[in-house]
């Protein structure tokens, strides 16, 4: 999608990006099931939205917009084809040539196919993430490089790479068999977890979040649900989303400051999408077999159902956490988990888990050893250790808004549980 989206945006309430962005997928499905090439479609798709971008305020929008994207991009598909000189079994593919009919076009929702299209396990996840941001998402590069701190050139190549690779592979726009459409939804479902998590909990940079990312994220998982409801892990990827963005506005300060869970105004999170996550992750728990989305999603909601941080149902988030140990162990698991066990069980029982856990190299190596280290040591009433705990954990993460509040923590700011 062409940067003159955005430009036009800021004069329309971005109503028309968000529908563009809602078309482009289906128009690109349309376009590869007629005319085959999912590169050279989806630039062709890319030319008929900056078509729309530049004409569309000038003469109105057409009134069925669809229809209208697929015209144009068909005959910016056949223009590129016909000037390809090197091309040698051209006369071969003729049907190629034949502009798509949008009435013509089988209503057909292909986001799923696309999906499993860009998240095909030939391409490396990086591609895959940028693929997905583009093809399904409709985002531009620009936007993507933004989202995912790198640089436009880095992305422009990644989606180039996988195109290439696409079309190499012989891959083809259609679903693929029973035997590897589940391990392909999960590959998706991972893409659109990183998106999440890195949209939601910046790595890197000056704010605590990137919230257009984390929203893309919500909103491709919203569609993937559509299309597969019945996947329990798919609808907890989508309650676990929603149940950690509803505490988005409570998670920093007007200055950009982080604010942890404990010291969260609760009365800004946002109660209806509680409600939904709640209500999904519910659904799931009962009609699916257990996987650790579902569980991630769990502990969310029990955490959004306290209305004070000492209402906090602990010993339920450590039997959470300790099945999702044996489901997905990982770095991350451990280390919540030992927060777990500290606040259901005391800090000591927590530093005794902690260090145990430190002969896992992933584990000790993380910045949140000691972020970890220090928040039970402060529960503990060991200050001083605290301080210098936190200290190195500030030391080691890329993220600004947590450096100052961890630095905060290390020369004498609030311990846990207290005022701020």
């Amino acid at each position: 999608m062409s940067d003159h989206l955005r430009d036009m945006s800021d004069h329309a309430g971005f109503a028309w990006q968000r529908r563009l962005r809602e078309l482009a997928p289906q128009v690109l499905g349309a376009l590869v099931r007629h005319h085959g090439g999912f590169d050279a479609c989806e630039d062709a798709l890319q030319e008929a939205l900056l078509a729309a971008t530049t004409q569309w305020p000038a003469q109105g929008v057409p009134a069925d917009p669809k229809a209208w994207l697929i015209t144009v991009a068909s005959r910016r598909f056949i223009d590129r084809y016909r000037s390809d000189t090197a091309r040698a079994d051209r006369e071969r593919a003729l049907a190629v040539l034949v502009p798509a009919d949008p009435g013509a076009v089988p209503d057909v929702d292909d986001t799923l196919t696309l999906f499993l299209l860009c998240c095909h396990p030939a391409l490396t996840r990086p591609s895959q993430v940028a693929l997905t941001l583009r093809a399904v998402g409709g985002l531009t590069t620009a936007e993507i490089a933004r989202g995912l701190l790198v640089p436009e050139a880095t992305v422009a190549q990644r989606i180039s790479r996988a195109k290439h690779r696409i079309r190499t592979s012989g891959v083809r726009f259609r679903p693929p068999g029973a035997a590897d459409r589940a391990e392909r939804i999960r590959s998706v479902t991972e893409v659109l977890y990183l998106v999440f998590t890195e949209g939601s909990t910046a790595s890197s940079g000056p704010t605590v979040d990137r919230a257009d990312l984390s929203a893309e994220a919500i909103r491709l998982a919203r569609r993937l649900h559509a299309q597969v409801p019945g996947d329990g892990e798919v609808t907890g990827l989508l309650a676990l989303m929603l149940l950690t963005q509803a505490r988005g506005p409570a998670r920093s300060t007007p200055s950009g400051d982080l604010v942890p869970l404990p010291e969260q105004d609760r009365g800004l999170w946002d109660t209806a999408m509680i409600a939904e996550g709640t209500a999904l992750i519910t659904h799931a728990l009962r009609t699916a077999p257990i996987g650790p989305y579902q569980l991630q999603a769990a502990i969310a909601a029990v955490h959004d159902e306290a209305a004070r941080p000492e209402d906090t149902d602990w010993r339920q988030i450590l039997v959470l956490y300790d099945l999702l140990a044996r489901l997905a162990p990982g770095p991350m698991v451990t280390l919540n988990r030992v927060v777990a066990v500290g606040m259901a069980h005391g800090p000591a029982a927590g530093i005794e888990e902690l260090h145990a856990a430190r002969a896992e190299a992933a584990v000790a190596s993380h910045y949140r050893f000691d972020a970890v280290h220090g928040y039970l040591l402060d529960l503990a009433g060991e200050h001083e250790a605290a301080r210098a705990c936190y200290a190195r954990a500030a030391a080691r993460t890329l993220s600004l808004p947590e450096q100052r509040h961890l630095r905060s923590r290390a020369t004498g700011g609030p311990a846990p549980g207290k005022d701020r």
